[in-house]
């Protein structure tokens, strides 16, 4: 097991594990920040589902109305005929046979890959190298668009990417500790909002079981659970 600092134990040790409502965990989660960076904070959202069945699979982006504090590395497969246009709104490399090479070649130094309907023909063999670190292109998550340009400038913006893992929880980043509440509450409730849209037809019983908020270097904070349009 991983030692935890000091700092971590005394925050966990002021922590508790009632469930509070979400503008009072934002608050205990803010009570622990004494790092000299700034910290991420992420969301956890225990759902209903079985992961085995493909219908009920959680898979989605979303642009948060206050951003996450950081900006992203996109590339884009594309005809040559948009690569200009598409550098142009951000992304690092753009092309098509000669990215899909030196993306097949190893070079994966990016966050978030846009590909065309185009040349997703030619993008396909990349599954191996792009599978197994959740990089490859793909419709449900809008990676695979004909708008290229729009998808670059939205991502490099920082949308975010989130699926169920195997256990049925969706990760998500919603902003950093130096946000305000407000702002951090306003990401939190859009990205809990649209979850619970995409609850499954054959997800049967309570959809949402636990959220969970956590920072960097702190302990989680559980949340009530309750509607987004009555979290408080």
């Amino acid at each position: 097991m991983a030692q935890r600092s000091k700092r971590y134990v005394k925050a966990a040790e002021n922590s508790t594990k009632e469930a509070l409502p979400l503008a009072d965990a934002v608050k205990r989660l803010k009570s622990f920040a004494a790092t000299k960076f700034d910290q991420s904070v992420e969301i956890v959202m225990h759902l209903g589902i079985d992961p085995r069945q493909a219908e009920q699979l959680i898979r989605g982006a979303i642009s948060l109305p206050n951003g996450i504090g950081k900006s992203k590395r996109v590339i884009a497969f594309c005809d040559d005929s948009e690569v200009e246009a598409v550098k142009a709104a951000g992304a690092v490399e753009a092309g098509n046979d000669e990215l899909v090479e030196k993306v097949n070649g190893g070079w994966v130094d990016f966050d978030v890959a846009i590909a065309s309907p185009k040349v997703m023909g030619k993008v396909g063999k990349l599954g191996r190298v792009l599978g197994p670190q959740g990089k490859m292109p793909s419709p449900k998550n809008g990676t695979v668009t004909a708008d290229v340009v729009t998808a670059v400038t939205e991502f490099t913006a920082g949308k975010v990417e989130f699926r169920n893992d195997a256990g049925g929880n969706v990760h998500a980043l919603v902003g950093k500790l130096s946000f305000t509440d407000e702002k951090l509450l306003g990401n939190i409730k859009a990205f809990i909002d649209n979850i619970e849209r995409m609850k499954p037809s054959t997800s049967k019983g309570v959809f949402v079981k636990k959220i969970c908020i956590s920072a960097t270097m702190s302990p989680s904070v559980m949340v009530q659970l309750t509607t987004a349009n009555q979290i408080k």
